[in-house]
C-alpha cells in the first residue's frame, strides 16, 4: 500500500513538473515572439537613413513651331495646426499667407472654422493646389514666421512640447494648357487619379488619351543615404541616387501659327452662317502630316464647364454622318478603275428626273438631257452617278468603297476612331440601294475617312493616313516614331486617280465649287449638301461639305476638308455658300503663310466675313462695355479685296441634248419592274 502511495506521489510530481515546463516554454515563446515583433515592426524611431523623392512628370505636347500646348507641374498643399498659431498673430499670418499664395484673405479665414463656427485646433489644409513658384515662396514665409515667433509650441498627451509650423508638402501633379482652347478638342483633357496620397493626371480624350501609354510618367527618382541631425541626406560614397524618368514629349505636325489663324477664321464663318459647328482639316497630300485640325466647338481643358460637355468629343473621327454628293467622285473612281466607263462616256440623264418604280424617283437640282461622266460630277447629277454605279456589280462597288477606307477606321491618331458603315452586299446587289449609296445616302462616314480618301486624288491613288503627331522625344533628345494603327491605302489606280483629279479641277472651274478658285494655284474639290435624318425621316437640316486639294507649281500639295453642320442662314446650308468659301479662306491663309506660292503673285484676300447683328428696338445704343468683335482684317492683318464690277445677269441655260460619243442603253422595262419591289430608301 505504501508502494502505491509512493507511485501516486511520484506521478503527481511528474505532472506538476511537466505542467511547469510547458508553461515555461509557452512564456518563452511569447517573449521571443514579442521581441521578434518589436524588431520587425516600425517603432517610429528616428531612422538613420533619409530619402529625398523626385517624382516623375507627364510629357509635354509641343506644336511644330515649338509652342508648348500642354504641360505638367508639381502641386503642393499648405498645412498648419490651428492650435499652433498665436491668436494675436493670426491676422498677420492670414494676410501674409494671402499675399504669398494669391488666395483671398476671406477664404483663408474660413479654413480656421468648422461647420459650427468653432476654431479648429487640429490640422488645417489651407490649399491643396499650390504650384511650384508660390510653394517655394510659402516655404520661405514659413521659415520667416518661425523666426518671428508666429507659432507656439503645443504640449502632447505624453507631455512633450512640439512646435508645429506651416508645412508645404508635395501632393501631386497638375496638367496645364497655357493657350486655353487652342487645338481643342484635339488635345483632349485629363482627370485626376489618386495613387496613394499622390495625385496624377490621366488622359481621357484626344491626344492625351491616345498617347497615354507614352506620355505618362514612367519612374520616380530618389536620393537615399545617411541622415544628419536635421534629417538632411549626407552625400558620401554610400548614398544612392536613382534618376527619374519622365513621360515622352509629343511633337506635333501642326504649327500653332497656322492652326490659330484657321480657328479664328472658322469662328467668324460659323457666326456668319449660323452653323452648329464647322470642322476643318489640312494635310500634306503625300505624307499625311496634318497642318491644321480645327473645330469651332472648343473649350479650355483646365476649366471645363457644364456647357462644354458636348464639345469634349473630337468629332473628326467620332462623328459619323451621311455625306451626300462628296461620295460621287469615289463612285466614279471605282467605275473608272474597273474600266466600265471613261470620263467622256455619255449618259441619258432624263432631264434630271428618273423613275425607277411607281413611287420612286431619282432627281437632280440641275436639269440636263444628257451628261458625260465628267459633267455628272461637275453638275453633281444623282441620275447620272446612279447609272454609273449600275455598271458595277454590288461586290465591285462595295469593295471599291472599302479600298478608299470607308467602313473601317481611318487611322487618325485620336482617342476614338469609329469605322462608319456602308450597306451589306445583299443590299448593294439591288440597283436601288447601289444608286442610293453612289451619291452618299444610306451610309455613315466620318470627316477623317473622307479627308483620307480625297488624298488619293492628289497622290496618285494612294490614300495617306492623317498624322497629327510627328515624333516622340525623351529627356536625352532621342526621337521615336510610331507606325499608324491603319496604314496608307492603295485606293485606286494611278490612271483613275489622275482622271478624277482633273474632273475635280473642272468642278472648281465651272461647277459647284467656283468660289474656291485662286488664280495661279491648282484647286479641285467636290461639294456635298446632305439632309440630316432624324427619327427615320429626313428633316430640313443639312451637312454641307467640300473636300479637295490645293497645289502650286513648286510641288506643294495639300488635301483640305471642310464640314459645316447645320447652317441655318437662308441658303447658307448649300455647300457652295458655306463650305466652299471656308475652303477658299483656308487657301488664303496657306498663301499668306507661304505654304503655297501662286504663280503670278498673291491676290487680295476675300472681303471680311459679314456678320449680321440683330437690330435693336427703339434705336437703343448698346452698352459701351461690350467688346467689339474684331474683323478678319484686324485679326489677320489682311488687305481688303478690291471691289469688282457688278456682273451682268446671266442668260438662262438652253437645255440641248448633245450627241453622245458612245451612247448608252436605257434600262429595259423588265429591270424597271424589278426596281418597283425594292425597299424604298428615297
Amino acid at each position: 500500500m505504501n508502494k502505491n502511495r509512493e507511485n501516486l506521489a511520484l506521478h503527481q510530481r511528474k505532472n506538476k513538473i511537466s505542467f511547469l515546463f510547458i508553461l515555461l516554454v509557452i512564456a518563452m515563446a511569447i517573449f521571443l515572439a514579442s521581441v521578434l515583433r518589436t524588431i520587425l515592426s516600425d517603432r517610429r524611431i528616428p531612422s538613420q537613413n533619409s530619402v529625398i523623392h523626385d517624382r516623375s512628370l507627364r510629357g509635354n505636347i509641343i506644336s511644330a513651331d515649338d509652342y508648348t500646348l500642354s504641360r505638367s507641374q508639381k502641386t503642393y498643399q499648405a498645412v498648419i495646426r490651428g492650435a499652433s498659431i498665436d491668436p494675436k498673430k493670426r491676422e498677420a499670418f492670414v494676410r501674409l499667407f494671402s499675399i504669398y499664395s494669391g488666395i483671398p484673405e476671406e477664404e483663408v479665414l474660413k479654413k480656421f472654422k468648422d461647420k459650427k463656427g468653432r476654431d479648429i485646433k487640429g490640422n488645417i489644409v489651407l490649399s491643396r493646389n499650390i504650384t511650384f513658384k508660390p510653394a517655394m515662396q510659402l516655404k520661405e514665409l514659413a521659415y520667416k514666421l518661425r523666426r518671428l515667433g508666429a507659432f507656439k509650441s503645443i504640449k502632447t498627451k505624453s507631455g512633450i512640447e512640439v512646435l508645429y509650423g506651416l508645412d508645404i508638402i508635395e501632393n501631386g501633379e497638375s496638367r496645364e494648357f497655357p493657350l486655353a482652347d487652342v487645338l481643342s478638342p484635339v488635345l483632349g483633357y485629363v482627370r485626376k487619379k489618386d495613387v496613394g496620397r499622390y495625385t496624377r493626371p490621366v488622359g481621357i480624350k484626344g491626344l492625351e488619351r491616345k498617347y497615354e501609354k507614352y506620355i505618362t510618367s514612367k519612374k520616380d527618382g530618389y536620393f537615399k543615404g545617411k541622415r544628419d541631425v536635421v534629417a538632411s541626406v549626407i552625400h558620401d560614397k554610400n548614398s544612392i541616387k536613382s534618376e527619374r524618368v519622365d513621360g515622352l514629349d509629343l511633337h506635333l505636325n501642326i504649327p500653332l501659327a497656322f492652326q490659330r489663324r484657321v480657328e479664328l477664321m472658322i469662328d467668324k464663318m460659323k457666326e456668319s452662317i449660323d452653323a452648329d459647328e464647322i470642322l476643318v482639316g489640312v494635310m500634306e497630300s503625300s505624307t499625311g502630316k496634318v497642318l491644321a485640325l480645327a473645330s469651332t466647338e472648343r473649350y479650355d481643358p483646365e476649366h471645363i464647364r457644364n456647357k462644354d460637355v458636348p464639345k469634349l468629343d473630337p468629332k473628326f473621327s467620332e462623328y459619323a454622318y451621311e455625306p451626300g454628293s462628296v461620295i460621287k467622285p469615289l463612285s466614279l473612281a471605282v467605275a473608272l478603275d474597273h474600266r466600265v466607263v471613261t470620263p467622256d462616256t455619255w449618259f441619258n440623264t432624263h432631264n434630271g428626273r428618273l423613275q425607277i418604280g411607281k413611287r420612286r424617283w431619282i432627281s437632280d437640282d440641275e436639269k440636263f438631257d444628257a451628261l458625260t461622266a465628267t459633267d455628272i460630277i461637275v453638275h453633281s447629277s444623282n441620275v447620272g452617278i446612279s447609272q454609273i454605279a449600275w455598271r458595277l456589280t454590288g461586290q465591285e462597288f462595295r469593295d471599291g468603297l472599302i479600298k478608299f477606307g470607308l467602313s473601317r477606321p481611318s487611322g487618325l491618331d485620336l482617342s476614338r476612331d469609329v469605322p462608319g458603315k456602308i450597306k451589306p452586299l445583299r443590299l448593294l446587289n439591288n440597283n436601288m440601294h447601289r444608286a442610293n449609296s453612289s451619291y452618299g445616302y444610306g451610309m455613315l462616314v466620318t470627316f477623317a475617312q473622307l479627308f483620307k480618301a480625297y488624298s488619293a486624288f492628289n497622290n496618285n491613288g494612294i490614300a495617306v493616313t492623317p498624322r497629327i503627331v510627328d515624333y516622340l522625344e525623351d529627356a536625352k533628345g532621342s526621337h521615336y516614331t510610331l507606325d499608324p494603327s491603319v496604314g496608307d491605302l492603295h485606293a485606286v489606280g494611278k490612271k483613275a486617280a489622275g482622271q478624277i483629279h482633273n474632273i475635280l479641277l473642272e468642278v472648281v472651274k465651272r461647277g459647284t465649287g467656283v468660289k474656291a478658285q485662286y488664280p495661279g494655284l491648282e484647286i479641285g474639290g467636290k461639294t456635298g449638301t446632305a439632309h440630316i435624318a432624324r427619327h427615320g425621316h429626313y428633316v430640313r437640316e443639312y451637312h454641307s461639305s467640300f473636300y479637295g486639294f490645293a497645289n502650286d507649281k513648286k510641288g506643294h500639295k495639300y488635301t483640305i476638308g471642310v464640314l459645316v453642320i447645320k447652317a441655318k442662314k437662308y441658303h447658307k446650308y448649300f455647300a457652295s455658300q458655306s463650305a466652299v468659301p471656308t475652303f477658299r479662306r483656308i487657301v488664303d491663309i496657306l498663301v499668306e503663310l507661304d505654304y503655297l506660292k501662286p504663280e503670278g503673285g498673291i491676290l487680295d484676300s476675300l472681303a471680311p466675313i459679314k456678320i449680321e447683328k440683330p437690330k435693336e428696338e427703339n434705336n437703343t445704343v448698346s452698352n459701351s462695355d461690350e467688346r467689339k468683335t474684331p474683323s478678319i482684317n484686324d485679326l489677320f492683318k489682311l488687305k481688303p479685296k478690291a471691289k469688282k464690277k457688278p456682273k451682268t445677269a446671266a442668260k438662262p441655260k438652253v437645255k440641248k441634248k448633245p450627241k453622245p460619243k458612245s451612247p448608252t442603253k436605257r434600262p429595259a422595262k423588265k429591270e424597271i419592274i424589278q426596281e418597283m419591289s425594292a425597299e424604298d430608301l428615297f
